[in-house]
């Protein structure tokens, strides 16, 4: 019999033998960890759907004296055009082996002969669960590649600060020199990563995002680094760290600058050395990547005060751009805002296609805390709420006023106190939730964090 392990899998059967399932559920609790038995494949497409099994035990026959395993093909081609990844193991009798090979052709996994031998059929099923584990790493990884974290194509505008950015950017893209993108949230740094990537000559391979500051400390190195098997519990198969699917094309870093201090020398390791080691293994990977980081703290003084190391600071900010907040820059804020209009618009399939000029000039008469992403969300919002086919100030603002930022008190200085980095964040969390009505997506959207992040903070300041 199989070597007895910690239950583990879920597994799904559907045999209309009432002995076989007695039999079933007294021996597959032990080695797997949630079991679903089923007596008549006529719930078995909604079972898979809510049960998410990793691996289904399909009989071959169900209406009385059939037995030519037409209704276990038929199933089995059911389970494989919604869940073509999903290991079908059919259950057969001596005299349906032809048709058992036969449903093997057809995608089957593989059949166990009835009656079954229990060794035999655990065994079975733990491969095929392998399988279905295997098959998810690969759908990660294929996902991880496409991971491009960019809303569509960089704005640059036309004030000089933009334009003078974009010089730049044009002289570095092509070379693989590590790039640090400063500015506040919402500013659009993941977006200004995507057009370097775009534009260099790496652009043919993958850009990898990882927000750093989302990342739990015990899962740093295995994210990023990777790990081989049986390295932790719950690691049952090597696996390819972000540094390494990375390798031939650029890794962003989003919110370096919150980087515990003591793992910032495990990812200067890296960096200068050009190479990994999973976790539980001894042997390094080299990779090859361009370095993109971004955060919206002041790096320089956070090495002054002790909370950046110095050497790390130098490796990864060979070229530093800043984006300008959009209270600089004013003028983009119509453009923006008309293009942000027309993709909504596509996106919910609304029948808007223009922004009044009242509504543009109350949109450029407001401050933009939260910035580009901040203005994105209120032209999202007013897309979908519209009834017209063009936007007025009473789609931004329903309220009758501009609730947008230029209404809202500047949060440093309240009752004449000026107030602490910490009390400042707090009071903009608080105004963030009060604008979005507790949407947590959209409050992290606007303060240009991620919902960990947020809930983190929320936690942080008992909110």
């Amino acid at each position: 019999m199989s070597k007895k392990q910690s239950p583990d899998g879920r597994v799904l059967v559907v045999d209309d033998n009432k002995a076989i399932l007695s039999a079933l559920r007294l021996l597959l609790p032990s080695y797997f960890a949630e079991v679903t038995l089923l007596s008549s494949p006529n719930d078995l497409m909604h079972s898979i759907e809510t049960k998410r099994p990793e691996v289904v035990l399909l009989d071959m026959n169900f209406t009385a004296k059939v037995t030519t395993g037409n209704e276990g093909l038929f199933w089995l081609g059911e389970i494989k055009k919604a869940w073509p990844e999903l290991p079908v193991v059919l259950f057969t009798a001596y005299s349906d082996v032809a048709l058992a090979v036969d449903a093997i052709k057809r995608g089957a996994f593989d059949f166990v002969i009835k009656p079954f031998d229990n060794a035999k059929l655990l065994s079975t099923l733990q491969a095929a669960l392998q399988l279905s584990r295997s098959r998810q790493e690969v759908k990660q990884l294929r996902e991880i590649k496409n991971e491009i974290r960019s809303d569509g194509q960089m704005y640059w505008g036309d004030s000089p600060k933009m334009r003078e950015l974009r010089s730049i950017v044009q002289k570095v893209a092509r070379t693989d020199a590590g790039i640090l993108i400063t500015g506040e949230n919402g500013t659009g740094k993941d977006m200004l990563a995507g057009e370097i990537h775009r534009m260099s000559r790496r652009s043919g391979n993958s850009m990898v995002c990882v927000d750093v500051g989302s990342l739990p400390e015990s899962l740093f190195e295995s994210e990023l680094f990777g790990h081989v098997k049986g390295a932790f519990t719950d690691a049952r198969a090597d696996r390819a760290g972000k540094f390494e699917v990375a390798s031939g094309g650029t890794l962003f870093l989003d919110e370096i600058g919150n980087l515990p201090l003591h793992l910032q020398m495990k990812l200067l390791t890296a960096i200068q050395t050009r190479s990994v080691t999973r976790v539980g293994s001894n042997t390094p990977v080299p990779v090859d990547i361009r370095l993109i980081c971004a955060t919206n703290r002041d790096l320089a003084q956070m090495v002054a005060s002790g909370e950046f190391r110095e050497d790390l600071y130098f490796r990864i900010n060979t070229i530093h751009l800043t984006l300008p907040p959009l209270r600089e820059r004013p003028g983009d804020v119509a453009p923006l805002a008309q293009m942000f209009m027309r993709r909504f618009a596509a996106k919910y399939g609304k029948d808007v296609g223009g922004i009044s000029e009242e509504a543009l000039k109350a949109l450029e008469g407001c401050v933009w805390k939260g910035n580009i992403r901040e203005l994105q969300h209120v032209v999202e919002k007013a897309v979908i709420l519209a009834d017209g086919q063009v936007l007025d100030v009473s789609d931004f603002f329903p309220e009758g006023n501009m609730r947008a930022a230029s209404s809202v008190p500047s949060p440093a200085v309240v009752a004449g106190k000026v107030m602490t980095l910490d009390e400042m964040e707090s009071e903009m969390i608080r105004e963030a939730l009060r604008r979005n009505d507790g949407n947590m997506s959209a409050v992290a959207q606007q303060l240009g964090i991620t919902r960990q992040t947020l809930y983190n903070k929320l936690r942080k300041y008992g909110l």
